[in-house]
């Protein structure tokens, strides 16, 4: 039985430990490369002649930037629903998720702070929020809890990793020479004694535990970034649990999608299964559910009353311009898929895929629909302006920037992958080992 396990644990090793790129990789890395590139040199445009090379003016100030921000917030829950509660809940088919979920979160938390100081016009006035910044402002409080929760999302990405370097640090012979330095410098203290176990253990459970209210507290503060705008669409007591309700829900289906693709290119369908899918197909059907309620109240308790001045924003929004994208992405990136993964064959690895591209890029819309119409429709209505502030539609130094981001958060998942193990190499070799022989 013991050299059973010692087999097992070899072949899980070789499994998981990190492969190179083979050419779909260096393709992939080489347009993520460039669309970074893109977005830098639009960014460098911006910097030199000012936000005046965007479309934003004096009603949208906002545009696809702080709908980016909201979509990187949103997709960064994921860490915390993902890696504490499933550990807090003990539920351990989980697992091989963790730190796909962790990379995620972390690396979407990061373009989220960039894509702030992108939409700043200024990037040196940051400064000001450490030096003058006041506590009674929303946004200092933004401020905090990003970087709060940024801390601990790293945090909660290395130290469950440190068992995992011990087994690269072993594998010199496979690593390329430089990355041993890397994994070395990492993770060189790591013996992996009772006492070390039993320290980073407890780190995980204390972190795990406070990353669930920082991780509300984040979306619930960005709503409030809009709830305490007085603007029609905004001045609702709905809007904490509408993001929260619906960052649960894109997160989720960001971790269905990297999982299909880890799945499929790295050729781990003993580790990712279809249990996996089955598994998160329920979880995903529970929070559209929940997020399909908050959709409810934020629409039709306004609709019902249809007050003078909400009247024009809900008018755009289910019959006017903005109609086409507010149905798809209720329908097409709620209703249809939660309906869809009610059923067995819908939580196969491949719907589940599509799904949650449904689900991701209905999210998008999503957070883009809540943040321009309500520019375009102020309380106050709209005198002696000019025709370009009447409407919105991003230049292309926005959608540049906003797509390099997305290729930047990409890419360090990309880079994560290929450096590190994707799926916890030790967690899964003792869970092996626990499990009895059936």
């Amino acid at each position: 039985m013991e050299n059973q396990n010692t087999l097992n644990s070899k072949k899980t090793t070789q499994d998981l430990l990190p492969k190179k790129f083979g050419k779909r990789g260096v393709i992939w890395t080489a347009m993520l490369i460039l669309l970074c590139l893109i977005g830098a040199f639009a960014y460098y445009r911006q910097l030199r002649y000012g936000l005046v090379v965007t479309h934003m003016g004096d009603y949208v100030s906002w545009g696809i930037y702080i709908s980016n921000f909201v979509f990187f917030v949103a997709i960064s829950l994921v860490g915390s629903l993902v890696t504490a509660i499933f550990r807090l809940g003990n539920i351990h088919w989980s697992t091989p998720l963790t730190r796909i979920a962790e990379i995620i979160a972390v690396s979407a938390i990061l373009f989220a702070s960039f894509i702030i100081i992108v939409d700043m016009g200024r990037p040196e006035r940051l400064v000001n929020l450490f030096i003058h910044g006041r506590i009674q402002s929303p946004i200092m409080w933004d401020v905090i809890v990003i970087s709060t929760y940024l801390v601990i999302s790293l945090l909660l990405l290395y130290l469950p990793l440190l068992p995992d370097l011990k087994i690269l640090n072993e594998q010199k012979e496979k690593n390329m020479g430089w990355w041993n330095k890397v994994y070395l410098f990492l993770g060189g203290f790591w013996k992996g004694n009772a006492r070390q176990e039993r320290i980073n253990q407890k780190a995980v459970l204390i972190l795990s535990i406070l990353i669930i209210p920082v991780a509300f507290c984040i979306h619930t503060v960005t709503s409030w970034l809009f709830a305490t705008t007085y603007r029609p669409g905004w001045d609702s007591t709905n809007f904490g649990a509408y993001f929260v309700s619906g960052a649960f829900l894109v997160g989720a289906g960001a971790v269905v999608i990297a999982m299909y693709i880890f799945r499929k290119i790295y050729h781990l369908e003993q580790y990712i299964t279809e249990v996996h899918f089955d598994q998160m197909g329920r979880v995903l059907v529970l929070l559209a559910l929940l997020y399909l309620y908050f959709n409810m109240n934020e629409y039709l308790v306004p609709a019902f009353k249809m007050k003078k001045a909400e009247e024009a924003h809900l008018v755009t929004l289910f019959t006017g311009d903005f109609a086409p994208m507010f149905w798809f992405s209720l329908l097409a990136g709620l209703v249809i898929p939660a309906i869809i993964m009610l059923f067995k064959q819908g939580r196969k690895p491949l719907p589940m895929f599509i799904l949650g591209i449904m689900v991701v890029v209905g999210a998008w819309f999503k957070r883009y629909l809540i943040v321009t119409p309500t520019l375009l429709h102020p309380f106050l209505p709209m005198h002696d302006s000019p025709d370009r502030f009447r409407h919105y539609f991003p230049s292309w130094e926005e959608w540049a920037i906003a797509i390099g981001s997305l290729a930047g958060v990409l890419l360090i998942i990309t880079f994560f992958v290929r450096i590190f193990p994707i799926i916890p190499i030790q967690e899964t070799i003792v869970e092996q080992n626990a499990t009895p022989e059936k």
